[in-house]
């Protein structure tokens, strides 16, 4: 048995429209063999992870799961299950899977959801390896395997304030984008309107005032500066310091690291030479300045202010133990972190209780050690502060504050000039206003913590991310324009064309095609860039209003898509390609892989369909956003009937590119008007236009917008590189093309046609990973067609040997009704420096190149040029 791949797939893809981790195994002599045929198997599978007995699969009900076990099921199918069950032993519960038998590697392919990455990819391993384990019945410690598990989650899992605020904004729709896998900020929303945060920190947090609220000595200088109550202290080097000011100050006094957080190294309540040596030393391991202070009697509460207002207020209370006249303080603590919601760090609602120096002086002041048994009943605090990091519990009083300390408040977190802060307030009774009672402001804190609010330990939840989210997303859900087209052929092309056109808005517009990622004119990246991380690459860039993604079969079926939802989505045609390839066998099988890009447009957005083709006709129904038709037939009658029901089409009309509605038929441009369709006479080209004023259309672009820009768009070597780029001198033409497969051969044959000529040659191959059949029956289109061609082999042979496929494509040119000259030429420029040499007045030649078209281009221009120079030579030597 082997593990051959493990991965994640982060967007939608054709599992699922949510992320999932795919996991390829060889079970190899266990391929076949069924849990019901392996001795102990299920009852030690069930005794090590007993929750597994509660899975549905695909019975429906609990227990469905067991049933297959018991009956039979293969080992690939419970790897699926193992994999989601441990996930939900570290607290992360999913529950979606599927397990597919591969003739491409002879084994299973394991798809199952994760709550996060790294515990997804690990639990998918440790599934793996305990299924090997098992049938081999070696030994299993599954108290290891999930102690590591949570580990993986700890490390690189979100911690609880990121959750709730990653949370609230997946449930008012606004994309989530992690960008790295640990201590990363999030991306909120795409292009120009993301927002990013790091736990409590965002966008518009102040550096400075970060920087003034992490240095609690010149916060508390400044603050008592502009007339609020602060508690009198001193800031301190050394111990001879510390005893010196604590002659000054009044006691008990507090001491702490200047710029500690979370609680660290913090000491209260001190009142001798000893215990404030001991905590100088404590607050000195964590910074050389140590601030000394008069400690405020009171309770100690946390106000949270988001935006200038106050939005929740908790009691935070120190962490204690209850005695019980057995059990040692020791143990006691042992017992309270048993509490499942309790963690490490935070990665829980509340803090396992740690037992450091601070805790040990905080025992030793009331008289007891760890080992102390304490009298029944007896409540014994464990610090003296209620920090949450540091084990304490928060009650909610967010109502009981008095207004005079909520202005006083927010006037503090104004003044230093945070947008989210926490500030920590002492005093007797929060519903009485300090300024008459007494109390004072101990710290504020950037980038607080928010679990206290959200799962306080008694009273009620308040919604702090979502006061968060309200402050970066007032008026939107932080999503931009996204445009995805798809197809096998003319992709390219209706991507350059869409925008080229929205460029003309002014707005910049993000695209990735064949050739590169652009961002308006400029190449960013350059590429085969048609899968998911061109996509991200351009919806992580703060300067996108619009990305239009040509979005490729193998993209999506190796990583999905690269964003959540469209608004447009268009399937240009589904015709005979890479058939033969990770498991697309059929056109029903590529049709499916496509019509992920209109499964996903979101429920108010566009999804375009070719009205012409049986494949794209039939994805209406997965649809569900409206529907916008393309045909060349006006006498469709799906589109006929699309539009008397309500519906959209863009429909050329004899000659005439029209927008039908139910009401109107719009006259938009005549198709003789449009450089890229040649007159007309390309017809592949019209489909492309189509396509792309449908998609324009649906976007709201305005008409006279897609007018003038369909007349301006030339679709030459600058505009549509590569795509039917047309030359022509000394009578003769040459066409520069990308067609790959036999659609693609087709429109240019069918486009020579309209155009004329003497003899047709050309440069001709295709790709390596075609199976054999097409390859030939390619060749045999060129060589019905053809009059003389150089047969070439691309350069990435794509696992093929050299001159296999030539092979297989001669032998289709032999199969066609004329016999044509035919020469293999492996490189592709010497193939089209012999064709321009043959080319005669009247001869169209034709070369399909695979990589580079400027340079192939730049050969063509260079042998004119030599052959105008030749003629003026010899035009001066006859003078």
């Amino acid at each position: 048995m082997r593990l051959l791949n493990l991965y994640s797939i982060n967007g939608p893809n054709i599992y699922s429209y949510y992320p999932i981790i795919v996991m390829e195994v060889d079970l190899e002599e266990y391929h076949d063999v069924y849990t019901n045929e392996l001795s102990e198997f299920t009852e030690n599978l069930l005794h090590l992870f007993p929750g597994i007995r509660s899975h549905h699969c695909s019975k429906g009900y609990s227990g469905g799961f067991c049933e297959r076990l018991e009956r039979g099921t293969l080992l690939g199918h419970v790897m699926e299950h193992l994999a989601l069950e441990l996930q939900s032993m570290v607290g992360k519960t999913v529950s979606y899977g599927k397990t597919r038998f591969v003739n491409e590697f002879n084994g299973y392919r394991i798809i199952y959801s994760y709550f996060n990455k790294a515990l997804g990819l690990h639990a998918g391993k440790c599934s793996y390896e305990c299924i090997k384990k098992l049938v081999h019945q070696m030994r299993i410690d599954p108290d290891e395997i999930i102690s590591e598990l949570k580990e993986t989650n700890r490390k690189f899992g979100y911690g609880p304030s990121t959750q709730v605020i990653v949370d609230e904004a997946e449930k008012r729709g606004i994309p989530v984008i992690r960008l790295n896998e640990r201590n990363s900020p999030i991306q909120l929303g795409y292009g120009a309107r993301y927002k990013r945060i790091q736990a409590t920190i965002t966008d518009y947090t102040s550096c400075i005032g970060v920087d003034l609220a992490c240095n609690k000595w010149e916060v508390k200088e400044f603050l008592g500066q502009m007339g609020l109550p602060v508690t009198k202290g001193e800031l301190i080097l050394t111990v001879k310091e510390a005893l010196e000011a604590m002659e000054r100050l009044a006691k008990p006094l507090v001491v702490k690291p200047v710029n500690g957080n979370q609680g660290k190294g913090v000491t209260l309540n001190i009142n001798s030479s000893s215990d404030l040596i001991r905590a100088y030393e404590i607050a000195r391991a964590y910074n050389e300045e140590v601030l000394i202070e008069e400690f405020v009697e009171g309770k100690d509460y946390r106000l949270t202010v988001i935006n200038g207002q106050m939005v929740a207020v908790s009691h935070r209370l120190p962490p204690f133990v209850v005695g019980d006249d057995f059990y040692s303080v020791r143990e006691l603590i042992g017992k309270v972190n048993n509490d499942e919601l309790r963690g490490e760090g935070h990665e829980k609602p509340l803090t396992k209780i740690k037992i450091d120096p601070v805790l040990l002086v905080s025992l030793a002041k009331q008289g007891l050690a760890l080992d102390s048994v304490i009298a029944k009943g007896k409540k014994i605090f464990l610090r003296e502060n209620g920090n949450l990091s540091t084990g304490g519990t928060a009650y909610d009083v967010t109502e009981l504050v008095h207004p005079d300390n909520q202005k006083m408040v927010e006037r503090a977190v104004r003044l230093i000039g945070l947008d989210v802060a926490g500030v920590d307030l002492r005093t007797e009774d929060i519903s009485r206003p300090i300024s008459r009672y007494g109390g004072a402001i101990i710290e504020i804190n950037a980038a607080p913590g928010i679990r206290m609010h959200h799962f306080p330990t008694v009273g009620k939840k308040r919604n702090v991310a979502g006061a968060i989210i309200e402050m970066l997303f007032p008026e939107n859900d932080g999503r931009i324009p996204i445009i995805a087209v798809t197809g096998t052929n003319g992709k390219t092309t209706a991507t350059r064309l869409i925008h080229y056109i929205l460029m003309q808005t002014g707005s910049n517009i993000g695209m990735s095609t064949t050739d590169g990622i652009y961002l308006n004119d400029h190449l960013i990246y350059k590429g085969d860039t048609t899968g998911p991380w061109s996509a991200e690459m351009l919806l992580k860039d703060s300067a996108t209003d619009v990305v239009v993604l040509e979005t490729a079969r193998g993209g999506i079926i190796r990583s999905g898509l690269g964003y959540d939802q469209s608004d447009v989505g268009i399937v240009i045609n589904v015709t005979e390609d890479h058939l033969g390839l990770s498991g697309i066998e059929t056109l029903e099988d590529l049709a499916n892989v496509k019509s992920l890009v209109v499964e996903t447009v979101k429920r108010d957005g566009i999804c375009v369909l070719n009205g012409d083709n049986i494949y794209t006709q039939a994805m209406a129904k997965r649809c569900q956003g409206q529907i916008v038709y393309f045909t060349q037939n006006p006498q469709n009658s799906l589109i006929n009937d699309h539009v008397g029901l309500g519906g959209i089409a863009v429909v050329n009309n004899l000659g005439m590119i029209e927008i039908w509605t139910k009401d109107e038929k719009i006259p938009l441009i005549s198709i003789s008007k449009i450089p890229l369709t040649h007159g007309g006479k390309a017809i592949h080209q019209v489909e492309n236009v189509l396509a792309a004023i449908a998609g324009l259309y649906g976007l709201g672009t305005e008409l006279n917008l897609i007018k003038s820009g369909l007349k301006s768009f030339a679709g030459d070597i600058s505009t549509n590189p590569g795509r039917l780029n047309l030359t022509q001198h000394g009578g003769w033409k040459v066409i520069l093309d990308y067609g790959h497969n036999i659609d693609g051969y087709r429109a240019v044959i069918d486009f020579t046609k309209n155009i004329g000529y003497k003899r047709l040659l050309g440069v001709v191959g295709v790709p390596g990973d075609r199976l054999d059949e097409s390859i030939v029956k390619i060749g045999h289109l060129v060589g019905e067609y053809f009059d003389r061609v150089w047969i070439k082999e691309d350069h990435d042979l794509r696992g093929r040997n050299q001159g296999e496929v030539a092979k297989l494509f001669n032998d289709g040119i032999l199969l066609g009704r004329k016999a044509i000259e035919a020469e293999i030429i492996f490189q592709e420029e010497e193939a089209l420096k012999l064709m321009l040499k043959e080319l005669m007045p009247g001869d169209v030649g034709v070369i399909f190149y695979e990589q580079d078209p400027r340079k192939l281009y730049k050969i063509i221009e260079d042998y004119i040029s030599t052959t105008e120079e030749r003629f003026n030579n010899l035009l001066l030597k006859c003078r």
